[in-house]
């Protein structure tokens, strides 16, 4: 007799904790169920960039620069915040030496050693 109250009372509280674990529902990732897309666990400054993108503008220069083709007419653009930037030019691809030169703002300027042009365009920070 008191084997049988010690096995029943060693077993209930084994049933109740599989009770209690089938009992509990899924979470949801999501308020709509599902995965959460970018724009809506984003937070903070890639919120920000984000809907900056969604609106056309690129703010921190994420995307590649649009190319040129280096003539008088339509120069490498170069962003500065200042009237005068230092600029580098690879002259050639397989070229390991840089030329280094400053650019005005103002008409486009040429590079010393391979005549591409280049102009400075003052550029404005996000922040």
């Amino acid at each position: 007799m008191a084997s049988r109250i010690l096995i029943r009372a060693c077993r209930m509280p084994l049933m109740a904790r599989n009770t209690v674990l089938m009992r509990t529902a899924p979470r949801a990732m999501a308020s709509g169920g599902g995965i959460p897309t970018d724009d809506e666990q984003a937070a903070g400054l890639e919120r920000r960039v984000l809907q900056a993108l969604k609106k056309g503008k690129d703010p921190y220069s994420i995307l590649k620069p649009k190319t040129y083709a280096g003539t008088k007419e339509d120069p490498h653009v170069v962003p500065g915040i200042s009237d005068k930037r230092l600029v580098g030019c690879l002259c050639e691809e397989d070229n390991t030496a840089i030329v280094w030169f400053w650019l005005h703002e103002g008409n486009p300027q040429r590079c010393p050693s391979c005549g591409s042009y280049y102009k400075l365009v003052h550029h404005e920070l996000p922040h």
